[in-house]
């Protein structure tokens, strides 16, 4: 019998052992490890922008290193280079300049790491440094805000329009190709001039400051403002207004984003046009991230589908912005 009961011990103690010995199971890892490098939150669009890009990941199921450079390009590249430490698949950024990045997009390169540019690109000799570009056609928006002035000017029967334009942050992409755009298609219309451009580096403090120099110099000179952001034109308008002015009558005004608070403006008649430019890319970006993870070819440069929202148009019906 005492035979029988070391015999049940030692069996017992041995099932005991194996037990210990199997491994526990391992947490399930994510798919897909993203470094972002958000340039700032300057902007109802940045802000909308950041949101949307860590909705999409958590949708996605990607693990999100999210980094705010605060408007400094030195923070972008610290961050890009703690991406690299880290070892995660992909790094993706938003460029707040678009010079400057070659030494640590070639380490990222090194380190075998893809990188994806959001929103805005880079210029570099080297075009292997990124494997696209994510964002809108900056030219494009800049072409349609002409395209509209020049519409309105035929509608309002005016052979003389004199216009100042608050553009972006200088050296920036959409700041750079917002005003190319504009004025390349306004080239050949003799009615159209330009007073002056001042940097606005869209910011809407900056907005308001530039407007008060302008309406300063020029005052009811001023025929049309383009602003190359929302936050500019919302802080430019309370100035217009100040000095007696009614923007959107005595003054046009065309703007670029089309966030909720100037939507809401363009429907109220003090905006007459607003191009859009979506910052709900994180659906993008997250299918790019994932393909180039895979190996797959993706593609160069990738444009969401955007429009015009104009004074002419019926808006009753559109949806909320989300920014």
């Amino acid at each position: 019998m005492n035979g029988k009961i070391y015999a049940l011990i030692a069996l017992l103690l041995c099932c005991a052992m194996l037990c210990g010995c199997q491994e526990k199971p391992k947490a399930e890892e994510p798919n897909l490890v993203l470094g972002f490098s958000q340039l700032g939150s300057e902007s109802s669009f940045r802000i909308g922008n950041t949101k949307d890009i860590e909705d999409k990941a958590k949708e996605y199921g990607v693990s999100l290193m999210m980094d705010n450079a605060n408007q400094k390009q030195e923070n972008q590249i610290n961050a890009i280079r703690r991406f690299i430490a880290y070892r995660v698949d992909v790094i993706a950024f938003s460029p707040i300049v678009e010079e400057g990045w070659d030494n640590v997009l070639t380490e990222a390169k090194q380190a075998g790491i893809p990188v994806i540019l959001v929103d805005r690109t880079i210029k570099t000799e080297d075009e292997s440094l990124y494997v696209s570009q994510i964002g809108a056609d900056f030219y494009r928006e800049g072409v349609m805000a002409a395209e509209y002035l020049m519409k309105k000017a035929d509608e309002m029967g005016r052979d003389h329009l004199r216009i100042v334009e608050i553009t972006g942050t200088e050296n920036s992409t959409p700041m750079k190709q917002r005003h190319d755009g504009f004025w390349d298609t306004v080239a050949g219309d003799e009615r159209m001039e330009l007073l002056e451009s001042v940097n606005g580096d869209f910011l809407r403090s900056r907005g308001a400051e530039c407007m008060r120099y302008l309406l300063e110099k020029y005052g009811e000179k001023i025929d049309v403002i383009f602003s190359h952001n929302d936050e500019m034109t919302m802080g430019a308008l309370p100035q217009i207004e100040q000095e007696g002015f009614a923007p959107g009558k005595d003054m046009l005004l065309i703007s670029i984003d089309g966030g909720q608070e100037a939507i809401d403006v363009l429907k109220a008649g003090k905006i007459n046009c607003i191009v859009e430019c979506t910052p709900m890319l994180g659906s993008l970006l997250m299918e790019t991230a994932q393909a180039v993870k895979e190996g797959q070819r993706v593609d160069r440069v990738i444009h969401p589908v955007e429009r015009a929202f104009c004074d002419a148009d019926d808006l009753s019906a559109l949806p909320p912005r989300g920014y």
